[in-house]
């Protein structure tokens, strides 16, 4: 960022607004950007340019929430900072929200990400008692979620991916530092969702182990890399780390993502979904739910499959077939 901000110094023209959007920690803005800019008092925020935070808000994939209807949130150094950052926003979003600083505005982005973050690594430990006391986890979130008020679904999963999620609490927890506090439950939370990938490579294992197969030498068929359905963002995606484990542990591993062609750094390319690749594997593993991918036909073939996702049951319905493991 420091890179990027200093060649906007270099470039900056007098009035010019200068916004940042990355979610980074609070005083990221005033302490880091706003030196830069000013060039050591040879310029003046407020006076010769204007800065501003407004933290990104997408959602790679989703066609309902866009940048014109999702909340934006502004603020600036100086109020006609704040005036001109909310102008622009006004021109493309349908709301603007305006906070009183800019570590405001920073910590609300990240207090979006960690309660995702924290929430998630609540189910997903919730996964792993469930499956030990031989309660369905999916079950126990959908009949909480018949509440209409104080619950809000969260749903396990093999690990957090993306460019936010797994990255972004913490940065607050080294900010928490220079304040003389340990962030605990945050970085709880974080140390839950980085396991994840690991246990569900041991809920493989123990598939095959059932059918007699150890994973040294089994077939591993991949449905879905991407960190999310339906593109072909491979950032922090857990399922690379899963991967790993199986060819680290000498699985013989193929994969089906038509949103990801190759992998050339595993030195793989997606296979097709066709029949003949469906039979030769041992289990099919199902990583990522995109919506193309035909997982009637994947059940129906009588491979054992490990659904990370809740995918069957979400696209076929009940009853969960008997070659079906669920995370």
């Amino acid at each position: 960022m420091t890179a990027g901000a200093e060649a906007v110094g270099d470039n900056l023209s007098t009035g010019a607004l200068v916004v940042l959007e990355s979610t980074t920690y609070p005083g990221t803005t005033r302490e880091v950007l706003l030196p830069i800019l000013e060039r050591g008092g040879d310029r003046a925020v407020g006076r010769d340019f204007f800065l501003a935070f407004s933290p990104e808000r997408v959602d790679p994939g989703n066609r309902r929430y866009t940048l014109e209807n999702t909340p934006k949130v502004v603020s600036g150094i100086t109020a006609e900072c704040g005036e001109r950052a909310e102008f622009l926003y006004r021109l493309v979003a349908k709301e603007v929200h305006r906070v009183s600083s800019t570590e405001s505005a920073e910590l609300s982005k990240l207090l979006e990400n960690i309660f995702r973050s924290v929430n998630i690594a609540l189910v997903n430990e919730l996964a792993i008692l469930c499956e030990r006391m031989g309660i369905d986890v999916w079950e126990v979130v959908d009949t909480a979620a018949t509440k209409p008020f104080g619950f809000m679904p969260f749903y396990p999963g093999p690990g957090l991916g993306g460019h936010c999620l797994p990255i972004d609490p913490f940065y607050l927890a080294w900010r928490a530092r220079a304040f003389g506090l340990n962030t605990e439950f945050i970085e709880l939370a974080g140390r839950v969702n980085v396991g994840m990938p690991r246990y569900a490579f041991t809920r493989i294992s123990e598939a095959l182990n059932r059918d007699a197969r150890p994973v040294n030498g089994s077939k591993v068929l991949m449905l879905g890399m991407s960190y999310k359905p339906n593109i072909g963002d491979l950032r922090e995606s857990p399922c690379l780390e899963i991967l790993r484990l199986l060819r680290e542990s000498g699985a013989d591993v193929a994969y089906h993502d038509p949103y990801i062609p190759s992998l050339p750094s595993h030195g793989l390319a997606s296979v097709a979904l066709s029949a003949p690749e469906i039979e030769r594997a041992d289990c099919v593993v199902i990583g990522t739910d995109h919506d193309s991918i035909d997982l009637r036909a994947v059940v129906s073939s009588g491979v054992r499959v490990v659904d990370l996702r809740n995918a069957v049951r979400k696209k076929l319905g009940h009853p969960l077939p008997g070659n079906v493991d669920v995370l």
